[in-house]
């Protein structure tokens, strides 16, 4: 396993953790988590290629569902 996977498998462990606690954490703890996943999405993709970085991508995905569903949200508004 390279550096970079371990490194997103670490990322995953933490996301799950943060999950567990106070739900007033949770939003800011969801920004500095995409924050710290970006490079390393770009750093999976780069080192262990293309579909090593879609599923780290999905990966993340399933963690932080919520503002991507927000974010979706805010680009298609219902009028």
């Amino acid at each position: 396993m390279t550096l970079s996977l371990a490194t997103a498998c670490l990322w995953a462990v933490i996301a799950s953790l943060i999950a567990l606690g106070p739900r007033r954490f949770h939003w800011r703890a969801a920004w500095a988590l995409i924050a710290v996943g970006v490079p390393i999405l770009g750093w999976v993709t780069y080192e262990n290629g293309p579909v090593w970085g879609m599923g780290a991508l999905a990966g993340g995905l399933s963690v932080l569902r919520w503002p991507v569903r927000r974010l979706f949200a805010a680009m298609h508004p219902r009028d």
